[in-house]
């Protein structure tokens, strides 16, 4: 079903079948347009993909493909269902409620439905580059498909990530180097060069603050997984970027303000332009605070 027609991308709708969810998956697709070869495409699969109406995600990308500041990308945004806490969690471990007992299937059907169908159904032989992302709980489960698929992605983008996933709840034996989930994962990981990595926080995507150190856990948790990676050879300045809003907030707007800067980090080769954008978004923060 075609939603929407642009300048440079066409924006329609699929049902994508799962055996391994026992579902169809509704997928919005947004397509480049005149695509001379596609091996220029690349891939960049979204989690939450129902919000990305309201950023809104299609005039945003049309903007930057026709302006020629990315490369061509063939966005995916898959829609969650009720079961969106046990399908964003991470797959080798659930959390301490028993939270994520489907997030092994759910990245089976990426790995094994949902690319095979892209390919098939456009005629796309190979992507150059494939990307996954999310927001929230959505972002958690982005890295974690990465992190589970390294020969697949190279790249993740995780806006306001649930790395708070615990194995263990606070209050009962709870410790931060020891129950945070997706961090004990890296830890416990290998170095794969291929990898990088986006992270976006906002100062009022939450106030809890579980060590009392004045700095909220969604940040607390995005830097001390951030050290993980870098204890385990990555990068800061090659394959590492995170930024946090100051006046950022856990919603879809605040969200679809940081998302051209990880389109641009990603696909216009230029790290200066993304941080360019940065601060923009920040001006527009805070002046629609005021």
């Amino acid at each position: 079903m075609l939603l929407q027609n642009l300048s440079t991308i066409l924006v329609e709708q699929r049902a994508v079948a799962s055996l391994h969810l026992n579902r169809y998956v509704i997928a919005d697709v947004y397509l480049p347009k005149n695509i001379s070869s596609s091996s220029e495409l690349s891939l960049l699969i979204i989690n939450d993909g129902q919000d990305l109406e309201d950023m809104p995600f299609a005039p945003m990308l049309d903007g930057l493909v026709s302006s020629g500041q990315i490369r061509p990308v063939l966005c995916v945004g898959l829609h969650c269902n009720k079961y969106r806490r046990d399908e964003y969690g991470t797959a080798n471990l659930l959390d301490y409620a028993g939270r994520g007992q489907r997030s092994k299937a759910y990245q089976q059907f990426i790995i094994d439905e949902l690319i095979p169908f892209l390919h098939s159904a456009y005629g796309i032989d190979s992507f150059k580059e494939k990307a996954i992302g999310g927001f929230s709980l959505g972002g958690l489960s982005a890295l974690d498909t990465a992190w589970n698929y390294p020969g697949v992605f190279s790249t993740v983008g995780v806006f306001s990530g649930s790395f708070w996933w615990r194995s263990k709840d606070v209050g009962e034996g709870y410790d931060d180097d020891q129950h945070r989930i997706m961090h004990q994962q890296i830890r416990g990981g290998e170095y794969q060069s291929n990898l990088r990595f986006y992270f976006m926080t906002g100062s009022l995507d939450e106030t809890a603050d579980r060590n009392n150190n004045g700095i909220i856990d969604s940040i607390d948790d995005t830097l001390d997984l951030i050290k993980e990676l870098e204890t385990l050879g990555y990068d800061r300045e090659k394959d590492i970027h995170y930024i946090n809003y100051e006046n950022g907030r856990h919603n879809v707007q605040s969200w679809g303000k940081a998302m051209p800067a990880f389109l641009l980090w990603a696909w216009s080769g230029e790290k200066k332009r993304a941080e360019e954008q940065e601060r923009l978004n920040l001006e527009v923060v805070d002046n629609t605070a005021q």
